[in-house]
């Protein structure tokens, strides 16, 4: 799905626009990288992206390769060099750099999931260099609500297929996002604070999948980068992208 010019015009969610039948990146903009592929069939990289209704273009990472598909990456942790515990309006716009560690933002996250069916992959990397993944079908958040911001960002995700890190990241499904500054979690701690940063943690001990925890903590009562189906604290993790695409209709 493309964006037609004017660029202004984004500033309007719609879900309407049909891609054309000749796509020019003279005359479109891309939404995703999927649309980056279509075009161009580069190599993994970051690149420059307008979902529907943003104010501005987006540089994210694209993952041209993984299950042979094309990914947006929304999450990327690398080396801990970006702090994941940011206070909420951070987690809502984004930080960090595309071609390092960053988080891309829920309001973009949204609106990329929003206009249609999406895949949600997780890949992980441990401390000497195994990889595994996760997938899951019909990942968006807060869908079906009239406004995002104050549904929380609640993750929905469905069927999960494994790839060797099992399933971690269900028992979230459902949730608000938190932060340590904007605990909705309802669980009597502040899951945030206690993980050292912000996610959809659950009422129930806060969660299994701490993708978006503290990096490299040599404290072993502290809860750190994991996905306990696969990799548990006291170990961690040492990388992680978490990426979408659209299933075709």
């Amino acid at each position: 799905m493309w964006c037609p010019l004017p660029l202004p015009q984004l500033s309007l969610l719609s879900c309407s626009s049909a891609a054309p039948q000749h796509k020019s990146e003279v005359d479109w903009f891309p939404v995703d990288c999927q649309d980056i592929w279509d075009i161009r069939r580069p190599p993994s990289g970051v690149y420059i992206i307008y979902p529907q209704g943003a104010q501005r273009p987006l540089p994210v990472y694209c993952d041209m390769t993984s299950g042979g598909m094309v990914w947006t990456v929304f999450q990327r942790r690398l080396d801990g060099s970006v702090r994941f515990d940011q206070p909420w309006q951070d987690y809502v716009n984004g930080f960090g750099n595309a071609d390092g560690e960053y988080w891309l933002g829920l309001q973009n996250i949204y609106r990329l999931t929003v206009c249609g069916e999406y895949e949600l992959r997780v890949e992980l990397e441990d401390l000497e260099g195994t990889r595994v993944s996760a997938q899951y079908m019909n990942f968006s958040l807060s869908r079906h609500a009239l406004n995002p911001d104050s549904d929380g960002y609640r993750l929905h995700i469905g069927a999960f297929i494994d790839g060797g890190a099992g399933d971690a990241l269900s028992p979230h499904s459902g949730n608000m996002f938190s932060t340590y500054d904007k605990d909705q979690d309802g669980h009597p701690q502040n899951c945030a604070e206690y993980w050292g940063g912000g996610f959809w943690y659950h009422p129930w001990g806060c969660g299994e999948a701490g993708l978006n925890a503290r990096y490299n903590t040599t404290n072993p009562l502290q809860p750190a980068f994991s996905w306990t189906t696969w990799v548990d604290f006291p170990q961690t993790l040492s990388r992680s992208e978490m990426k979408m695409r659209k299933i075709p209709p």
